[in-house]
């Protein structure tokens, strides 16, 4: 015989019950009693039919419909077994609460919508916003139907320049919803394509369910393009409309939001334009005002050309008077200089009768009679030419005479300006 913890035995219900597919994913319907709502914000509440009775739990903010509630009433819950391992308590934990006579559709309904809005598959934030100039549209829909007819229609008249490109699916019926889902992965794979339209003309709940379909809200959070749900009529809301990235409440309304009208772009560009020819109209008139304003400001400050021009003529006038003078100046100097010069030369000095007395052979200056041996030759030159003489009396009873006081320059050595040859001296 085997005999087990209590532990393990709470272990093992515990898995038993978790594992069960119809005790974690059930519809209860029963009599609500033993209604409590304690300051937890938490629901605690039975569900009886005849003697049997079950315990259930709504925990706050993790359910919907928990206002329905009442002693008394008969409702239809969705819940999930749990085991508090901890006390031996089993009862159910409720997320949706539904009064009777609800439909089987509309409880799974609800049911898929609280579960993928706790996926965050309906959160405003990751929604993206539609081209506003789209070049290319795909259309997910029967191509039988006047749906297809009417988005053709709309975006034809509002915007031509876009392509429209089919992806035909079954939009009622078993096969509906994976039909749905083959062209939205068709489309994805163009791309080209900016924004998808899935529409569906109206109908009940049971002709609309292929949008209700899990694996269809799926695709559409998957896409990689924003898609446009228009499904049934305004008042009809599917599981598509609240997972898609933008709502129309009807297919021509959907045509309508995924394309711009010409005619409001033919205005706007029209007002655009006006608003810049009046731009740049006010522009010019403003720069030409201040261009006036500029060329009046700089004709005050002009000079006056004529008169410097004439002032510029009387200093050329006086600059040319002044130059002249003392170029005669410096001319006047220059040929004083000039005579002073050919005055002090060696030459004037001979023409003014002095001569240049040299030994004939050694040719050295004669400063000193006592330089002069008796019958020495001594050449003489003058300025006329030279000649030759002999001495008479020896040097030293030469007598010596003063020098006349207009000796010329350098002690009376003045060069020898020409030096008679053998043939001159024979002639002399």
């Amino acid at each position: 015989m085997a005999v087990y913890q209590v532990s393990q035995v709470a272990t093992y219900i515990k898995d038993v019950l978790y594992n069960d597919p119809v005790l974690t994913d059930i519809w209860v319907e029963g009599e609500v009693a033993n209604l409590s709502r304690p300051p937890s914000g938490h629901t605690y509440f039975s569900l009886s039919e005849g003697r049997s009775t079950l315990r259930m739990v709504m925990f706050r903010g993790d359910s919907v419909g928990s206002e329905q509630l009442e002693v008394g009433s008969t409702v239809i819950a969705h819940a999930r077994v749990s085991f508090y391992e901890a006390r031996g308590d089993l009862q159910l934990v409720a997320d949706l609460i539904q009064p009777q006579g609800v439909g089987e559709l509309q409880l799974k309904l609800e049911e898929l919508q609280l579960r993928l809005e706790k996926e965050g598959f309906f959160e405003k934030s990751r929604k993206r916003p539609v081209a506003v100039f789209p070049r290319k549209v795909g259309v997910v829909t029967s191509p039988s139907g006047s749906v297809w007819h009417d988005i053709q229609n709309v975006i034809g008249r509002r915007y031509p320049l876009v392509e429209l490109v089919l992806a035909p699916a079954l939009v009622q019926g078993e096969s509906a919803a994976p039909s749905v889902v083959a062209a939205l992965e068709r489309l994805a794979g163009d791309p080209e394509i900016d924004t998808v339209i899935i529409a569906r003309g109206g109908g009940s709940l049971e002709d609309l369910w292929p949008f209700n379909e899990e694996i269809v809200a799926r695709a559409i959070f998957a896409s990689r393009i924003p898609v446009v749900s228009a499904i049934g009529h305004e008042t009809d809301t599917t599981v598509s409309d609240m997972v898609a990235d933008l709502r129309a409440p009807t297919p021509s309304a959907a045509a309508e939001m995924v394309v711009p009208d010409q005619e409001d772009l033919l205005a706007s560009i029209r007002a655009s334009n006006r608003y810049l020819l009046t731009a740049l109209t006010t522009k010019a008139d403003r720069l030409r005002e201040n261009m006036g304003y500029l060329v009046h400001r700089l004709s005050r400050r002009w000079p006056d050309v004529e008169a410097l021009t004439l002032q510029v003529d009387d200093l050329l006038q006086t600059t040319h008077r002044h130059l002249g003078r003392y170029l005669h100046l410096q001319k006047e100097r220059t040929d004083g200089l000039g005579l002073r010069v050919q005055a002090l030369s060696p030459a004037g000095t001979l023409r003014r009768g002095y001569a240049i007395v040299q030994k004939q052979r050694e040719r050295t200056v004669i400063t000193d009679p006592r330089q002069v041996g008796r019958d020495e030759s001594l050449e003489v030159t003058v300025s006329e030419g030279h000649f030759v003489v002999k001495a008479s009396g020896s040097g030293g009873s030469v007598s010596k005479q003063r020098p006349p006081e207009s000796d010329p320059p350098h002690g009376g050595q003045l060069p020898l300006l020409h030096a008679p040859s053998d043939a001159e001296e024979e002639s002399s």
